[in-house]
This record gives structure tokens, sequence and C-alpha cells, in this order.
């Protein structure tokens, strides 16, 4: 007798390596699409780290549906073939396009990965003056909450404390969340849509 609900998981999870798979090669990263492989799991994970910068381990796992032996062969191909880089942060090892992103974009896109801190840095660009008792009320979470992310992304050069909360380099912050916005979540997405209202541009005086 056939397990219709195993069958239904099967068919979804084929169905997600496909569509990262397609991705994968229509995207920057379509030069590393494995064609010898039978397997859709290489290519989907070339598709999904195209879209979604920063993952960890088990994100990539769990997101592909794939086994923790299987995620773990693919992913040291991909990185002993300079396609991709890993680096530490915290008790995660994150994963990128190998030469696409800078050491400061790297730590960024770790933190954006953290809810609280992802929501804390969309709050400060949507409102510079935002304080802590505004960000711990929009994001529905303790001011000692906020203070401990807050000093987390000081000592990250994210963010800084000496005036209230100003977001460091702020034009790469928001760069990330547009461009990767659908990995991101609603906050994000709801950001990009808003984006063009928040850069402020000063054209030089031509007098």
């Amino acid at each position: 007798m056939v397990d219709e609900s195993s069958e239904s998981v099967d068919t979804e999870k084929r169905a997600t390596l496909r569509r990262f798979a397609a991705l994968g090669a229509a995207g920057p990263l379509s030069r590393l699409v494995d064609t010898s492989s039978s397997s859709d799991a290489h290519d989907a994970i070339v598709g999904y780290l195209s879209t979604t910068p920063g993952a960890h381990f088990s994100k990539i796992r769990d997101d592909l549906s794939l086994g923790t032996g299987e995620t773990q062969h693919h992913l040291r191909r991909l990185v002993d073939s300079h396609a991709i880089e890993s680096f530490r942060d915290g008790e995660y090892r994150r994963y990128v396009e190998a030469d696409r992103f800078s050491e400061y974009e790297k730590v960024a896109l770790g933190y954006l990965r953290r809810e609280t801190a992802r929501g804390m840095l969309i709050v400060l660009l949507r409102d510079p003056d935002a304080t802590a008792s505004d960000i711990a009320h929009t994001l529905d979470v303790s001011r000692p909450t906020v203070s401990k992310y807050a000093k987390e992304l000081e000592s990250a050069a994210l963010l800084s404390r000496k005036n209230g909360y100003t977001v460091e380099r702020p034009e790469t912050m928001l760069t990330l969340l547009v461009q990767y916005a659908d990995s991101f979540g609603e906050d994000a997405i709801a950001l990009a849509v808003d984006a063009d209202s928040l850069i402020q541009y000063d054209p030089p005086d031509s007098s």
C-alpha cells in the first residue's frame, strides 16, 4: 500500500528543488550548475544561495527538504570548487557566493538573518529618530531585548549608539534588504516597496 502523505511530501520536495534549480540555471551562479549530476540538489543549492545569501546550514537543509549528509556533501563540493564561501557567525556557519560580498556585507547579512536585529534596523531605516522605546513597541519586544541587540549591532559596526541609535552605512543596509527582500520576509518586502521614499539625494549646488 502506497503512503499518500509520503508521496505528497516527496512530490513537494521535488517541486521545491526544481524551482530553485531553475533559479540557479538562470541566475548569476548559473556557471556552477552541475549538468553531469542526476540530482537536483546541487543545482537547487546554487539557486537558493543566489536568492538567500547568508543562509546557515540548517536553513538551507530544511528549506530545500534535503538530508543532512546530502546538504553537507553538496555544500562541501561548492566550497571546495571556490564557488561559494562560508563564514562563522556565532553558533552558525553561513554561506554566500564567493567573491560577491565584502566582509562588512557578510556581517550585515548575518544580522539581517536574525529577526529582531533585522526588525531594529528596518525601524531605524524608516525612522532615524526612533528611540529604544519606539523600537520595542514596534517590534513588540522588551527594552532589555532592544538594548541587547543594539550592543551586538554596535560591536559589529552596524549601529552607532553615540546619539540615540543610528544605522551605520545605511545605503549598504538598504541595498541588501531591498535586493534580497523576498528571503527576509514581509518586513523587508514592505521596506522595499517604500525604498524610493527613504533614499535622500541632495544634488550639488550648481550656482
